[in-house]
């Protein structure tokens, strides 16, 4: 989780390879029912998988968003 709001890259490489929309939306600065409206819509900022009901963030695009383009 963050600290004081603001999430570091290391925190999100701490996710691991997925996260869900709640904390995928903290770390956008989203609250999480505008992450889950955004993601319904196919607007939220990052990609976003579904899988039935379930929505599934990268956090490769976490990272991305968050200006490092080398995931790894």
């Amino acid at each position: 989780m963050s600290d004081g709001n603001r999430w570091t890259v290391q925190q999100v490489r701490n996710l691991g390879i997925q996260t869900d929309i709640p904390t995928a939306s903290s770390v956008l600065g989203l609250g999480v029912t505008t992450g889950y409206q955004l993601a319904k819509r196919g607007e939220f900022p990052v990609p976003v998988l579904r899988i039935g009901r379930k929505y599934i963030v990268p956090v490769a695009g976490l990272l991305r968003a968050m200006g490092i383009e080398d995931p790894a």
